[in-house]
Formats: structure tokens, C-alpha cells, sequence
């Protein structure tokens, strides 16, 4: 074979892949099926309610209500895998503290119709918000607790609303960044159309922020949070620990953390 026939054949090969990879991207990122973290059993009582996001669309999300009028209320974003099951063992610490607590199932996530893109998931946060809003929920009585990809939709949020807080787990500077890290021989930035750029704008957050992250993330590296929390305005704190991955433990550490960022915003 001449090498110009190797070279080109070399070529195409690449060329193929980086299309597929651009056609399939949303596929290869938002991840609805991938089910782990199922064998916990609940501890916690939530009401399942459905929050219209759009004319025909209602999202399942579940709530744990202590007292929306007069307590606090998290509202979780969680990552791009599996469905609200998978965030049991969370929850089951979370519903201990004195607070109310919703998680929405994202477009396509536990048996939600819709597709799931950027902008429509900052939209479901939105109308999400809003639909608290609705119950006389404030938003200065609002955290917002972002899980990994759930990271850049509570900093999409921060960027033009106050909040009572706002805690971040494993984030990721931008999408583009974390994608380089997994596919350093793509042309990323031309490629990618979900771009959730949260080092550009975690600078517009007044909120009081709190970012947990592990060192031994293998998925998005810890010089991301690192990176953030020195971007972040005052009032911030971090948890940074030297052995969690990037779905961090629930450990008494962990939940200690996030009950002292509560004290500080209930001063």
C-alpha cells in the first residue's frame, strides 16, 4: 500500500469518527438508561409530582416536604446518568436535614418524554423554579444543589437569580473542557453543541457558594472545583476530600459540610 493510499485511508477513518461522534454526541452524554446505586433502599417520604415545563410536557420529580412556607428548600439538578432511584442514598442522608428537598427527572430521565439538550434543561430549571415560586417558596429560601452535570444548570440559574445558596458536587469548569479531558484528539470545541460554560460565568454568582469535589475524580479531574472555587465571589467554602470519586460519599464529613454552609445562610 503507498502511503499516500494509507494516509488517506487514515484520514477518512478519523474523519468518520469525529462525524459520528458529532451526530451522536447528545447519545453519548446524557445518559438515561445507565442505572447504578439501585440496591438502596428509601428511607424518606416524598410526594411524585409533575412540573410542566412546556405546553404537553410535565416532568416527574419527587418532594420531600417538611414546611415549604416556613423551612428552606433544596432544589437537587442531578447528573447526566440514570434516574431518580440512583439518587437514593443521597437522598436518604439529605431528607435528615431540616429542610424540603425536590429533585427533577430530567427530559428522557425516569420516563420523562422530551429531548434532552442544553437549553431545554436550563428551561426545566426555570420552570422548575417557577413552579416553587407558585407554593410561595422564595427564592432567597432556595439552594440550589447541583450534581456533576446538574453543576452547570444550578450556575446557569446562579448567574441572574439570588439565592439562599448554592452547593455544587464534582462540577466541571465547561463541557468543553471536560470532553477534551475524555477526547483529547477531537476537535472539541468545533463539535460540541452543548457547551454548559460554567468558569465564564460562576464570576456573575452572588450567592453563597459550596463546592464538594474529590481528588480521585476519574471523570471530571479536581483541578475543575479547584478551579471554580477560586473563581467564585465571597462567601464560598469547599469540602475537598483526598479519596472520593466523582460520586462522592454520604458520609457524616460529607453531611457536616453541607449543615455548616446551612448555618452560615440562616444567619
Amino acid at each position: 500500500m503507498k502511503v499516500s493510499t494509507l494516509f488517506f485511508s487514515i484520514v477518512l477513518v478519523y474523519f468518520i469518527i469525529v462525524a459520528f461522534m458529532y451526530f451522536n454526541q447528545r447519545k453519548l452524554l446524557y445518559l438515561p438508561s445507565e442505572n447504578n446505586y439501585l440496591d438502596d433502599p428509601i428511607e424518606f417520604k416524598f410526594e411524585e409530582v409533575f412540573i410542566e415545563v412546556e405546553k404537553g410536557l410535565k416532568l416527574k420529580s419527587w418532594l420531600i416536604e417538611n414546611d415549604l412556607k416556613n423551612k428552606k428548600t433544596l432544589v437537587f439538578f442531578h447528573g447526566n446518568a440514570g434516574n431518580l432511584s440512583n439518587r437514593t442514598y443521597k437522598l436518604n442522608q439529605m431528607s435528615k436535614l431540616d429542610l424540603n428537598i425536590l429533585i427533577l427527572a430530567w427530559r428522557s430521565f425516569s420516563g420523562n418524554n422530551g429531548e434532552p439538550t442544553e437549553q431545554n434543561l436550563y428551561n426545566d430549571a426555570h420552570k422548575t423554579i417557577e413552579w416553587l415560586n407558585s407554593k410561595g417558596v422564595k427564592n432567597d429560601n432556595i439552594i440550589l444543589y447541583g450534581e456533576s452535570l446538574g453543576t452547570g444548570i444550578a450556575v446557569e440559574l446562579g448567574q441572574t437569580n439570588n439565592f439562599r445558596g448554592i452547593i455544587l458536587e464534582s462540577p466541571f469548569t465547561s463541557m468543553e473542557n471536560a470532553a477534551k479531558n475524555i477526547y483529547p484528539w477531537l476537535p472539541v470545541k468545533y463539535l460540541l453543541k452543548d457547551k454548559y460554560n460554567s468558569e465564564r460565568k460562576i464570576k456573575e454568582i452572588k450567592s453563597p457558594i459550596l463546592i464538594l469535589h474529590g481528588e480521585k475524580d476519574t471523570i471530571v479531574p479536581f483541578h475543575m472545583g479547584k478551579k471554580l472555587y477560586d473563581l467564585a465571589n465571597e462567601p464560598k467554602f469547599s469540602y475537598f476530600t483526598k479519596d472520593d470519586d466523582h460520586m462522592m460519599k454520604f458520609d457524616e464529613n460529607l453531611i457536616n459540610s453541607i449543615k455548616d454552609f446551612l448555618s452560615f445562610n440562616a444567619q
